[in-house]
């Protein structure tokens, strides 16, 4: 059995996918880590998973923590992925290159699987040649993500360049690699039916949905579901600031307005959740968290932020979308769901109570809708999601 060591951010939409894949891995009887920082990937450890612990994160970071949250919630478009990479994730890497080079000879894996923002890893399995596989829990960088600002996608490749040659990647290797991808194996939480691009490196594989055991996940009161009505989810997955907080009341205003045949469950953070509770009518149920994989089977419609893992999900379930994307991958994602056919876009920052109404009417009541989402479920389903990411890793550690 081989020995799989999986490197991760401090973002829990990137830890879902790759803890899902330890799990497949792990009760498969190889032996998993998950490199990253306890605070955010503990709570969601599959319990046959070691867990590496990353330091960081700890009560006098927050101020930091504060100031770069705060910043990136201000920003939109190229403002905001220049932030996150030279504010967020090259600092991030830089920090974990000496962690992780000394738990990988602590570890000893066979195969490094890092995240593809956790460019740090790939840095070091490279320079140790440690078998390296890039796990991209966003399809949005193999969707010509930059296209009309090609200054901005040199410049993130001089900056990955600049890094990889700072951190002891040769001058060679730097000029010919990326450290968001592997040419041994990338992953692609997506299907290529929701790209515009059709020709991928070999190397790169596409396994759907890597949903896999939830750990955590809180109750629900299921009784509270009327199957007379369409269900909706309404969430913004880690997006609640203040725009968070408007976009969340005017959603639930706008299921008040349709009432008659629709109910809705909206994920709201607490403070939001406790205003919002005061003031839900029964069709409404507001929550802080729920267990998404087990709802989305009741579902007629999501109201999401574009977030990779919520389309990934819903589709999978055959469940078409309202998008309204906010910042970073989230428009890329957003238009593979339009141009799917399998959902409606609205602004984040503008749509009011009517809009949101509008779309989900036409959603839930234009058939299209849940036919492309049904064809796209056909394509997760056959893509095998968790289980056919750790057949990919299987295969490069044997």
């Amino acid at each position: 059995m081989a020995r799989v060591m999986f490197v991760v951010p401090p973002l829990a939409g990137h830890v879902h996918p790759a803890v899902a894949v330890a799990g497949e891995l792990a009760a498969r009887g190889h032996q998993v880590a998950v490199a990253g920082h306890a605070d955010v990937v503990a709570p969601m450890m599959p319990a046959d998973v070691e867990l590496l612990a990353l330091p960081g994160r700890r009560a006098d970071d927050a101020a930091e923590r504060i100031r770069l949250e705060a910043a990136s919630q201000r920003l939109r478009g190229v403002a905001a992925l220049k932030f996150l990479w030279q504010d967020f994730l090259l600092p991030l890497g830089a920090a974990m290159i000496p962690q992780i080079d000394a738990l990988i000879s602590e570890f000893r894996p066979d195969v490094v699987v890092a995240d593809q923002q956790a460019v740090g890893a790939s840095v070091v399995a490279r320079r140790r040649g440690t078998p390296l596989a890039v796990l991209a829990t966003t399809p949005a960088e193999f969707d010509d993500p930059y296209a009309g600002f090609d200054r901005v996608g040199s410049w993130i490749a001089e900056l990955l360049a600049d890094f990889q040659l700072a951190h002891g990647i040769s001058t060679e290797q730097a000029a010919a690699t990326d450290p968001r991808f592997s040419d041994q194996l990338t992953i692609v939480c997506s299907v290529p039916g929701l790209l515009e691009a059709s020709r991928f490196a070999e190397s790169v594989v596409f396994v759907g949905c890597a949903a896999g055991r939830r750990h955590g996940d809180p109750d629900f009161p299921w009784t509270w579901l009327d199957e007379s009505r369409a269900t909706v989810l309404v969430s913004l997955g880690t997006v609640t600031r203040d725009a968070g907080r408007r976009f969340l009341r005017a959603a639930a205003e706008a299921v008040r307005s349709m009432a008659t045949d629709v109910q809705a469950v909206v994920v709201a953070p607490p403070g939001t959740a406790d205003d919002l509770a005061r003031e839900a009518p029964v069709e409404l149920l507001v929550t802080p968290r729920v267990p998404q994989l087990a709802l989305l089977p009741h579902l007629a419609a999501v109201v999401c932020h574009a977030g990779n893992n919520t389309v990934c999900e819903s589709l999978a379930h055959g469940v078409p979308l309202v998008v309204a994307p906010v910042r970073d991958d989230q428009p890329i994602i957003a238009r593979q769901v339009v141009q799917a056919g399998a959902g409606t876009r609205i602004r984040f920052g503008r749509a009011g109570a009517a809009t949101i109404a509008d779309a989900l009417r036409t959603v839930l009541d234009d058939p299209t809708y849940r036919t492309a989402a049904t064809r796209l479920r056909g394509q997760f389903t056959a893509a095998g999601g968790a289980a056919a990411a750790a057949a990919h890793i299987e295969k490069l550690t044997s």
